[in-house]
């Protein structure tokens, strides 16, 4: 936990690093709470049929203990990858403490993958085993003579179970006829234990390999981004799929380490309607909620009316939020929506929190307690203050990856000496505030002005007509780059000439006129990464 103090520079100065030696996520996040108070209430899950599922921290440690023989008697070893191909359901979160029990290697997969996404993850990593449902067993089904190395699919039914392909093994039967007598493998704070792979924005996706330790560096990001985490009563959920970095290391891993309750449901189409009465009706009081689902909410009108809701604290990274939406949240939550920042190789690396740092607008945070995190040039050297600059992470630091697995050229390049390079520009000020302008091929370069995407769509979803909204630069002979932006209108809103003229006169009066977007064109909707990140490069390309 974070260090008693009531400043941001206090905590900071007084934090120290503790990573023992030896180190095994699930016996820290499931056994220890298993041992020292095994009623305590580990998970809700809501069902998508309504119904609703406890379980104590002492039936986690039986189950997984159970699934853990269940891979070890079909010939899974120490060290072999195992995909985990299912969406928020307690089966996902006790295969993954199975697999770290019996020394494994977890591979999270979105379960809306198609088949050409899961084929690449597969066989890349080599996965001996694959847990999944129905419709992820199917998918399976159609790639598995592509995949040499996988051995065995365990199956899970669920609500949604369709026809079953032949070749399965039922996880359910194995688990119940398996032992819950386990004794997890003694392994390393430094041993493998995950691989997220990354969104693939840019070229095929790497898989980024991260060692037990990786919990224990969260850690510190994951509470101040909470206001101090934990604190009495609280009990967390996301949207987020455990499937990435952000819900499985950012909220259900954590929690567990503080023996927090995390409640979890899988939305079929995410409504921010039924997410604020999904907050009301689980007493839900932490939340960590990307942008695009801060946005769905903020369409909703006064839910405080209908929802009983009472948060005590929000985060929200993946994208930058920008004053209009963190002004919604103080009208809509009674809070400051706490900005983290972070990748799939280095995560929770800078901070907001309300409560240790005087909230600065446009500004993401500041390093979190443990992170030496600096803006360097492209040698190396750290730049002065508000220079625009590299957002670097200097090694080593426990929540680092290992590197991208069976890839060492695509490591090395993702260092400059000791300085992991996030491929992100920013600045950072006197105070090691850090102003997040943009990917190194998002910036905008007009008429030699520097323009970062961020603060222009911030100001566009601040236009009444705008729900949406993404910006790129777009070639031109004499700036160079214009500003083009993308957006979804609200319902109903019809487009004609004065409604673009008055779209571009919003921005050019807030912000500066040299950031309007000269060219605006309407879409249905943005495209976007599956953890809900705009994809501005296929924007640029609708461009060419």
């Amino acid at each position: 936990m974070l260090p008693e103090g009531d400043s941001y520079e206090a905590v900071r100065d007084r934090f120290v690093w503790r990573v023992p030696d030896r180190y095994n996520i699930a016996v820290d996040v499931c056994d220890r709470w298993a041992d020292a108070d095994p009623q305590r209430l580990a998970l809700i899950h809501k069902r998508r049929d309504g119904g609703v599922e406890e379980y104590r921290f002492a039936d986690l440690r039986a189950r997984s203990n159970r699934f853990a023989n269940a891979l070890v008697g079909q010939g899974i070893a120490r060290g072999d990858r195992v995909g985990i191909l299912l969406p928020q359901a307690p089966e996902t979160a006790i295969s993954h403490l199975s697999v770290y029990k019996m020394g494994g290697v977890a591979v999270p997969l979105f379960a809306l993958f198609g088949v050409e996404a899961l084929e690449y993850r597969l066989a890349n990593c080599g996965a001996r085993a694959v847990v999944t449902d129905a419709a992820g067993a199917a998918k399976i089904a159609a790639i598995r003579d592509r995949l040499p190395d996988l051995r065995a699919v365990f199956r899970i039914d669920m609500a949604d179970a369709g026809p079953v392909p032949d070749g399965c093994l039922d996880w359910h039967a194995l688990t119940d006829a398996a032992s819950d007598a386990f004794t997890p493998v003694d392994t390393a704070a430094d041993d493998p234990a995950i691989i997220i792979y990354t969104s693939g924005t840019t070229g095929q996706p790497k898989g980024a390999l991260h060692a037990h330790r990786v919990l224990l560096g969260h850690l510190p990001g994951v509470e101040m981004s909470h206001d101090g985490f934990p604190q009495a009563g609280d009990r967390i959920w996301t949207p987020a799929d455990w499937a990435w970095i952000g819900g499985l290391l950012d909220v259900l891993l954590p929690a567990w380490h503080h023996g927090v309750t995390v409640v979890s449901h899988r939305f079929e189409k995410f409504d921010g309607e039924a997410a604020f009465r999904l907050l009301a009706d689980f007493q839900v009081r932490n939340a960590f909620l990307p942008p695009t689902a801060l946005k769905m909410m903020r369409a909703v009108n006064d839910p405080a009316s209908r929802h009983a809701y009472r948060m005590r604290s929000v985060a929200s990274g993946g994208e930058t939020l920008g004053a209009e939406l963190l002004e919604w949240g103080r009208q809509t939550f009674g809070l400051t929506i706490n900005e983290f920042y972070g990748q799939t190789e280095c995560n929770m690396l800078v901070s907001s929190s309300a409560r240790f740092m005087p909230p600065k607008p446009g500004i993401m945070g500041r390093p979190a307690p443990g992170h030496e995190v600096a803006v360097i040039d492209g040698q190396g050297n750290r730049l002065p203050p508000h220079s625009l600059g590299l957002i670097a992470v200097r090694r080593p630091d426990p929540v680092m990856f290992l590197g991208y697995w069976n890839n060492p050229t695509a490591t090395a390049a993702k260092f400059i000496g000791d300085w992991l390079i996030t491929g992100d520009q920013g600045e950072m000020d006197e105070e090691g505030y850090i102003r997040f302008v943009g990917r190194d091929d998002d910036v905008i370069t007009s008429a030699g002005y520097r323009i970062g995407p961020g603060e222009i769509e911030d100001c566009l979803i601040g236009h009444p007509a705008v729900r949406m909204a993404a910006v790129v630069g777009v070639p031109d002979p004499l700036r160079t780059e214009i500003v083009k932006a993308f957006i979804v209108l609200q319902d109903g809103v019809e487009v004609d000439d004065a409604l673009v003229a008055s779209i571009q006169e919003h921005v050019k009066t807030r912000l500066a006129a040299h950031e309007y977007p000269r060219a605006i064109a309407f879409l249905d909707s943005l495209p976007m990464t599956t953890t809900g990140k705009i994809i501005r490069r296929e924007l640029r390309e609708r461009t060419q």
